[in-house]
C-alpha cells in the first residue's frame, strides 16, 4: 500500500498530530529515497514500451524519466517544508485550544487539512 494511503493511528486529542507526523515521515522518506537513487540514463534501466510511435512523445518520455529524480525530490521538499511550517504548536493557544505554529489558526489549520487531503 502506498505510504500516503495508510491510516495513522488516532487518539481523541492527538489524532491530527499523529497524522501530521505520519505525513512528514512519508514525505521525508521520499526525499531520502530520491537522494539515494541512481540518476537515470536511458541505458541504466531502459525505457518502457512507447505509448505511441511519435518521436516527440518518446523525447518527452526520456526527459520525464531523466528529470524525475530531481523533480520528485524538489516536490517532496516543498511538502516537507509546508508540513514543518504548519504543525501543531507545542504550546496551546488561549482557552486550551491548540493552534498551528505557522499561521496561528486553530489546529488543524486549513493548510494542513489540504495537504493531508492531497497526500492521501
Amino acid at each position: 500500500m502506498p505510504p500516503f494511503t495508510r491510516q495513522a493511528p488516532r487518539t481523541p486529542l492527538r489524532g491530527r498530530q499523529s497524522e501530521h507526523a505520519r505525513l512528514l515521515r512519508c514525505v521525508q522518506g521520499i526525499q531520502e529515497r530520491s537522494a539515494r537513487a541512481v540518476p537515470w540514463e536511458p541505458d541504466t534501466v531502459g525505457l518502457p514500451e512507447p505509448a505511441s510511435d511519435s518521436a516527440l512523445a518518446r523525447i518527452n518520455d526520456v526527459a520525464f524519466y531523466a528529470n524525475a529524480r530531481e523533480e520528485v525530490s524538489a516536490l517532496a521538499g516543498v511538502c516537507a517544508e509546508l508540513l514543518r511550517l504548519h504543525s501543531p504548536d507545542a504550546e496551546e493557544g488561549g482557552g486550551g485550544e491548540q493552534v498551528c505554529d505557522g499561521c496561528r489558526r486553530p489546529w488543524p489549520c486549513p493548510t494542513f487539512d489540504e495537504l493531508s487531503r492531497l497526500l492521501r
